[in-house]
């Protein structure tokens, strides 16, 4: 009996071992299958792009290309440098040299606070790869032009402008700024950079978060004594909404925060947000969010890809601080977004969709702007996550 007994136990861990062996074989082959298909992609993107300008979206058979001072002007580079980082393709590489060159008048840009997503997503992963000392120089730039909106007062960056709609805003986004800050101080920059991004972080925490870490989009503040004026939303569906992309955004900001200084409120917020998000009786099987958690009309409501692509890869990185159940869990949902972005259901057919990777991305719903459109954000945040989970999970 005991040797019949060993048998089973034995053919049951081999079956357990063959069974991981062959996932992890086809996340391997996905991955890569993944990253040949988007720099043939890319290839068809790049001959779409008008001189000065930087690919945004695909709509009607159009290209979409904005101004480099459009706050997603550093994603196209950032993509191709994920994509030359696995692929080696040197014709990738060129065009990442060619998109870094258009967008590095940049880094003294003051007009708003976008300059981590224009300039660390582009020239930080380009000397993350290249160690080119050129492309430091002009993240520390970045930083220093990025710092010019902080507000003592206020204790945070200013987001946008001040209009008729604000006096002081600032929207949850701008915690992905931070990461710029922070990583200019730890590689030989001014401290007052990262010192700067902890306060902000710790202003957003106090005042952005309701009690079940769902996050409001916008909130502005009086700029001369730092009073909350009021909490509102711009893109979400509502003020007591949850936009999904700002959850996300959130999700992200805090684990990367938690990454630099190890302060145990931000990894807190980074598992409260993820707790949030996965437990939602809203959020679909296939883990790609409705364009607000409180849309009208779910389950008809559009999905945002672009949403999904940040959870995931927010979530890889929380996993690497998180104890072995969140861990695995984190990791189990992040990899079903991954399969679910590169099913047909939401990644493009080759040679199609303008050489964007991704379909039905949400922009600014009650904006009418960006409605179910391939989004540049959306590939880079994928791209990052197929990296992140190849690098650590793999």
């Amino acid at each position: 009996m005991k040797k019949i007994n060993f048998i089973l136990v034995s053919m049951l861990l081999c079956s357990i071992c063959f069974a991981q062996t062959r996932d992890r074989s086809s996340m391997v082959k996905l991955i890569d299958d993944e990253f040949k298909f988007a720099a043939d992609q890319y290839k068809i993107l790049s001959k779409n792009i008008p001189d000065g300008q930087t690919p945004q979206s695909y709509a009607n058979g159009q290209s979409i290309n904005k101004d480099i001072k459009w706050w997603c002007s550093g994603f196209y580079s950032g993509s191709l440098w994920y994509i030359y980082e696995q692929t080696k393709d040197e014709t990738i590489k060129k065009e990442a040299e060619e998109a870094l060159k258009t967008i590095a008048p940049n880094q003294t840009y003051t007009g708003n606070h976008d300059l981590g997503f224009m300039m660390y997503c582009s020239f930080g992963n380009a000397y993350r790869i290249t160690g080119n000392e050129a492309y430091k120089d002009i993240i520390f730039r970045s930083a220093e032009s990025l710092t010019t909106r902080y507000n003592p007062k206020v204790q945070s960056i200013q987001s946008w402008n001040a209009n008729k709609y604000w006096k002081f805003p600032v929207i949850i986004d701008n915690m992905m700024n931070l990461e710029l800050l922070y990583w200019s101080s730890r590689n030989g920059a001014d401290k007052k950079y990262a010192d700067i991004s902890i306060i902000h972080a710790n202003t957003t925490l106090k005042n952005h978060f309701r009690p079940d870490f769902s996050s409001y989009h916008v909130v502005d503040y009086n700029p001369e004594n730092g009073n909350v004026l009021r909490k509102a939303t711009w893109q979400g569906a509502a003020d007591c909404s949850s936009w999904s992309r700002g959850q996300a955004w959130a999700l992200y900001g805090y684990a990367m925060m938690y990454r630099f200084t190890k302060d145990k409120a931000y990894l807190k917020q980074a598992q409260g947000i993820a707790k949030f998000i996965l437990t939602h009786p809203n959020l679909p099987a296939d883990k790609i969010p409705f364009w607000d958690f409180d849309a009208q009309g779910i389950p008809y409501a559009k999905r945002d890809a672009s949403a999904g692509a940040i959870i995931a890869s927010a979530l890889l990185e929380l996993a690497q601080y998180s104890g072995d159940d969140k861990k695995k869990e984190y990791v189990n949902v992040a990899e079903i977004i991954i399969k679910s972005l590169s099913s047909d259901t939401y990644r493009a057919k080759a040679g199609q969709n303008g050489g964007f990777l991704l379909m039905h991305s949400t922009g600014a719903y009650p904006l009418n702007s960006e409605i179910d459109v391939p989004l540049i954000y959306a590939d880079y945040y994928y791209l990052e996550a197929l990296g992140r989970y190849k690098k650590w999970y793999l």
